[in-house]
């Protein structure tokens, strides 16, 4: 059986197996905790694609296709020729390949109207419409028939080599990139980067911004007026003033360079987040195994040190505070054996309302799927969506699939599974293609006015 096969195959006996209630199956959100607007994002890295969610559902209900295959309709230029999917490394080494390479970080403006995503290994970015889930810039294709698509993607903004998860400053103008391989910022201005997709040359990268080695995150104060960059490489924290003119364009100056060594001698920053107060800048570092808290305002001093455990293998942080309480959520790369037999991984729950020296691990919970990575909360702060970077494993009710999982954590401290959402395949012309390795997720609801997108993608 062939992988499109048994991907429907194992789809239509999961679904058929699954009782209801027992935290697997699709089940719909709470009346109130979502809109017919909102939508889960999630950024598959090998597949080169964007499943979009509709939480009320809990159900994948499109795919954006950032790949340039069956554009034409020689075989060469097909993502599947004579009925055998090709593997992810032999996809991109496709004649004339010039989609998407390594889609990862994903970002939303202030009224969540665009997403910016990153491309790592084709160094661009893209700009996607959230009203109506799409790639803006594409443009009508000159080979179009039954057997191919009627669009060819758009090449996106070039920013440099190896982009990371970008952010959108607080206005809007403006989208920075981290670029790993550069050791620099590639800032972008969103209008013109716009009319650039659409297919005017209009240069679109303002500024180049010096920054720390291997540079992995950026994020911006609650007030806009700071940006924090952060390393993988080295144990830096780079704080710039934005200081943005009258048109809202940022003029960056440096107004610290931390040296986070004694909290982190790894030197491996994966992700960061503000607290929801914005008081605090909460790392997670990815080697050491541990989180540490830094105070968000001048002189930036740390306020505390949280132990993970061995071989966590941390990654996105999000934050969940409503009626019942308060917490930080930890998604855990490492994947061991979960109660059934099968493989998984876990989500820590750190308490919040305790001291900074009292913080600590509550519990943890497992993800709903192997190696957990990003992590978005709803407006409402009840929904938890965690989005995995590997397939389930044989055994499980969606072998062979990625998917996302949806908890109630209306309780933030007594989280419960309501879905595990497959996240199915693109269809292309000449086949499926598996929406896989999921690295990055978004919770959008566009011109709500809730600022949402410096919340939880990773």
């Amino acid at each position: 059986m062939d992988r499109r096969a048994f991907l429907r195959a194992t789809t239509l006996a999961a679904t058929a197996a699954l009782p209801s209630g027992e935290g697997r199956g699709q089940q719909t959100a709470a009346p109130g905790e979502t809109t017919a607007a909102d939508r889960v994002l999630v950024v598959n890295e090998a597949s080169n694609t964007v499943a979009v969610i509709d939480p009320r559902r809990n159900a994948v209900e499109s795919t954006i296709n950032l790949t340039s295959f069956d554009e034409d309709p020689r075989p060469a230029y097909r993502y599947v020729t004579a009925g055998v999917p090709p593997t992810a490394a032999e996809m991109i080494d496709k004649p004339l390949y010039h989609g998407c390479i390594g889609a990862h970080g994903a970002a939303a403006s202030a009224d969540q109207t665009l997403v910016a995503l990153t491309g790592r290994g084709s160094s661009n970015l893209y700009l996607i419409d959230t009203v109506h889930p799409r790639v803006l810039g594409n443009r009508p294709n000159p080979f179009g028939s039954a057997t191919t698509n009627a669009e060819c993607i758009s090449s996106g903004v070039l920013v440099g080599r190896d982009p990371g998860a970008p952010a959108f400053t607080r206005n809007g103008r403006e989208v920075w990139v981290p670029l790993r391989g550069e050791d620099r910022i590639a800032i972008v201005d969103t209008g013109r980067a716009l009319k650039e997709v659409a297919g005017t040359p209009s240069g679109a990268v303002r500024a180049l911004l010096q920054t720390v080695h291997g540079p992995s995150h950026v994020i911006f104060s609650g007030d806009g007026t700071l940006a924090y960059i952060v390393s993988e490489k080295v144990a830096r924290v780079d704080v710039i003033r934005v200081n943005a003119d009258t048109n809202g364009y940022a003029r960056p100056q440096r107004a610290a360079m931390l040296d986070i060594s004694q909290l982190d001698s790894t030197g491996c920053t994966s992700f960061e987040q503000l607290t929801p107060d914005g008081t605090q800048l909460w790392l997670a570092h990815a080697l050491g195994d541990s989180l540490s808290v830094l105070s968000a305002h001048m002189p930036f001093a740390p306020v505390g040190r949280i132990t993970l455990g061995e071989m966590a293998r941390p990654h996105a942080v999000a934050f969940v505070e409503n009626a019942r309480g308060r917490a930080a959520y930890v998604s855990y790369g490492r994947v061991s054996a979960s109660a059934d037999g099968g493989a998984a991984s876990e989500i820590a729950i750190v308490e919040r309302g305790a001291s900074a020296e009292d913080r600590k691990v509550a519990k943890t919970f497992p993800s709903g799927g192997r190696k957990a990575r990003g992590l978005c909360v709803n407006p409402a702060n009840t929904l938890l969506y965690v989005a995995h970077e590997q397939d389930e494993a044989a055994g499980n009710p969606y072998a062979g699939q990625s998917v996302c999982s949806a908890f109630d954590v209306s309780d933030p401290y007594s989280p419960r599974m309501i879905a595990q959402i497959p996240l199915g395949a693109l269809l292309l012309p000449s086949g499926e293609l598996p929406n896989t390795k999921s690295t990055s997720i978004a919770y959008v609801r566009p011109r709500s006015g809730i600022r949402l997108g410096w919340a939880g993608a990773g």
